[in-house]
């Protein structure tokens, strides 16, 4: 099930019809549920919370030893290295298995993958869909691609060759800026379109549609 229902879907796709009867460049929007699994990310944080356990149950073992015992039933005893390697092995055993289980929770796997991660993951997967969807597939290499990942809450803008030499990074900041502010309110399609229509006046500025210009990408919002 996507996040947007048919009605949505049209209000992106008309404001990339409308910002594209104004410039020759072409606008293709995707809207990602998530940018990776960051299974690599939890089991990294599954081993670092299982050698924690492990180094703290190896260094102090003995309240956790009278522990056990006091469960059953007070009686002290002797343990052994092996019994308490055993232990420590054990410990470490479960906390990476309770770790994992635990990041099956979405809303805390993501709060715990670091920022840097996320940007630099969302920004790949970003240019891995406009490399498939607009890189050098217009007359003009003049395809600029708006990706939003919703479960990361982040958006790239990623333009062609002959954009990218004439407009600089930095301009797309608007875009983003009143992108971002919609979809903060939960308004995805009104925040994609308002991105959209912000991307088409910098592409009219810089690439005026020709005469015989012809719409060379689909308009339709792609939902992966």
């Amino acid at each position: 099930m996507g996040y947007l229902d048919e009605k949505q879907h049209r209000i992106v796709t008309e404001a990339v019809a409308a910002a594209e009867q104004q410039t020759s460049g072409e606008i293709v929007t995707v809207l990602a549920d998530r940018s990776d699994g960051y299974t690599d990310v939890a089991l990294w944080w599954a081993l670092g919370i299982s050698f924690t356990v492990m180094s703290l149950l190896a260094a102090f073992p003995q309240p956790v030893l009278d522990w056990i015992d006091g469960l059953m039933g007070g009686w002290s005893s002797e343990w052994t290295r092996g019994q308490v390697l055993t232990l420590v092995l054990g410990a470490g055993l479960g906390a990476l298995l309770l770790a994992l289980a635990v990041q099956l929770w979405q809303p805390l796997k993501f709060r715990m993958i670091p920022s840097p991660v996320t940007a630099q993951r969302v920004r790949d997967a970003a240019i891995r869909h406009f490399k498939v969807g607009a890189e050098r597939r217009t007359h003009g290499r003049t395809g600029v691609l708006l990706y939003l990942s919703m479960r990361e809450h982040r958006a790239e803008i990623v333009a062609d060759d002959a954009i990218a030499t004439q407009v600089p990074a930095e301009v797309w900041g608007e875009a983003m800026v009143d992108m971002l502010a919609e979809v903060s309110k939960g308004c995805v399609a009104e925040g994609l379109a308002a991105g959209v229509r912000d991307v088409g006046i910098v592409l009219a500025e810089h690439f005026p549609r020709d005469a015989d210009d012809q719409n060379e990408l689909p308009d339709r919002l792609i939902e992966v």
